[in-house]
């Protein structure tokens, strides 16, 4: 397997586990991460997922030795590159980086909803280097997250920023100490799971889905998601465990 997948009570930890590889994308390491995706997804008592590197890496990008051999499936048909990039999914997912991710594995990054980096982590798409362009979704999302300009001159340099600079402008939620981005990631994703799941997971979709619909539709989505929340059993819960002064017993239905 080139995915390990562990269970830590509500959360699924996903660790790419190429280190010989720097994690890069092979046929396999595709296949297992879509895996682990649909496993999140499927278990209703999994709310969040984590995603890591294993070794000094986070994920260096397509393994080019693959590509060179004629073993060029990277993909899956329904998660795209890595199996995460296009993959359509209902619970957060929040990547812990240690070291480079460059090229796909910033790509993977990017797919994410939340990063936590040590300081030494860095980010980049150097695709251009190769004569080569970020086409698993770098180019479409790095500008959402950059401001322009800086999202221009990464792609057009190759360049990559460090942990700090992505930190400063938004890419990186928190910033960690060398070492501690799986800890830190393991504390926001608890942070995330005292919350109501379904109110979580209708949250994200409108944040995803609405980011770049005008102010009708979106309102519209919001009104759909609230809808599905305001008839779960965890609605009922929130107001009565305020009323009697005791921490919420969510169920995630």
């Amino acid at each position: 397997m080139a995915v390990h997948f562990e269970i830590r009570e509500n959360v699924a930890l996903m660790t790419l586990d190429r280190p010989e590889a720097r994690n890069a994308v092979d046929q396999q390491l595709a296949a297992d991460l879509e895996s682990g995706i649909d496993r999140l997804e499927a278990d209703d008592a999994l709310w969040i997922g984590v995603l890591q590197g294993a070794g000094p890496a986070f994920c260096a990008g397509a393994d080019l030795k693959a590509v060179a051999a004629g073993r060029a499936h990277l993909t899956t048909e329904r998660g795209g590159f890595a199996g995460i990039v296009r993959r359509d999914r209902t619970k957060p997912i929040i990547a812990a980086v240690e070291g480079p991710a460059l090229a796909g594995g910033f790509e993977i990054v990017l797919s994410c909803d939340l990063v936590v980096a040590g300081s030494e982590a860095c980010f980049g798409i150097p695709e251009v280097k190769r004569s080569l362009i970020a086409n698993a979704g770098g180019l479409i999302r790095l500008p959402r997250v950059l401001p322009r300009n800086l999202a221009m001159e990464m792609a057009l340099t190759g360049e990559p920023i460090d942990a700090v600079t992505a930190h400063r402008h938004g890419v990186v939620n928190r910033l960690v100490e060398v070492g501690d981005a799986l800890d830190c990631a393991l504390k926001l994703a608890a942070e995330i799971n005292a919350n109501a799941p379904l109110a979580v997971r209708a949250s994200r979709r409108v944040i995803v889905d609405g980011a770049l619909l005008v102010d009708d539709e979106a309102f519209a989505l919001s009104t759909e998601a609230s809808r599905g929340v305001f008839q779960s059993e965890d609605f009922r819960e929130g107001p009565l465990a305020f009323i009697e002064k005791r921490p919420p017993k969510w169920q995630g239905r």
